[in-house]
């Protein structure tokens, strides 16, 4: 495990998210229904959730190799910044950003108790920046309940158990992402 991963949540700052929101609400229910058919991340424990994701690992064994999936190309210019502002904290001169997605919950989802347990889960951090939210979206990490405001980011304990409850009126959408500094020394170094 990366020793400088959160055991619990860690606050990373308020970011500017208007371009970006306001991109996602006017993606067509087609278009979401199209790429949530054709994610890679198709686990039992996120059926609750619909995604659009962008870049994606090519080994569940190794978070070092990724690849962008077609949807980055026409994203890449709203989801950038938006990723600079949330990892500026780190202080990271070279990040790396293995896994970025979209993830949609609709009111009454649930996200049961899970961990990310594949090995490319383990050193990378995991960051969510809710997009739209509302008050009754209560996550669970770090053995405590959270609930995220929209246009903050916050690095989560994914290799803890974690859940997502949406009792709320309306939809939950995070940007999920997660970042590694390419010039940290990884765990076989």
């Amino acid at each position: 495990m990366n020793p400088a991963k959160t055991t619990s949540i860690r606050p990373l700052g308020n970011i500017d998210i208007a371009a970006l929101a306001a991109a996602v609400r006017a993606i067509p229910e087609a278009v979401w229904d199209a790429e949530n058919a054709a994610k890679p991340n198709k686990f039992d424990a996120l059926d609750a959730t619909r995604h659009i994701v962008f870049r994606f690992i090519n080994d569940p064994r190794d978070w070092r190799a990724s690849h962008d999936r077609p949807a980055w190309g026409p994203w890449r210019t709203l989801l950038e910044p938006v990723l600079a502002q949330a990892v500026q904290p780190y202080g990271y001169a070279r990040p790396v950003f293995p896994r970025v997605m979209l993830a949609r919950m609709a009111p009454g989802g649930v996200i049961h108790p899970h961990i990310d347990a594949n090995l490319a889960a383990k050193w990378p951090h995991k960051i969510h920046v809710p997009l739209a939210t509302n008050p009754q979206v209560v996550s669970f990490f770090g053995g405590a309940a959270h609930h995220f405001p929209e246009g903050t980011a916050v690095e989560v304990n994914n290799l803890g158990p974690h859940w997502v409850r949406n009792q709320g009126a309306t939809d939950r959408v995070h940007l999920i992402f997660e970042v590694f500094d390419l010039d940290q020394p990884g765990p076989t170094q």
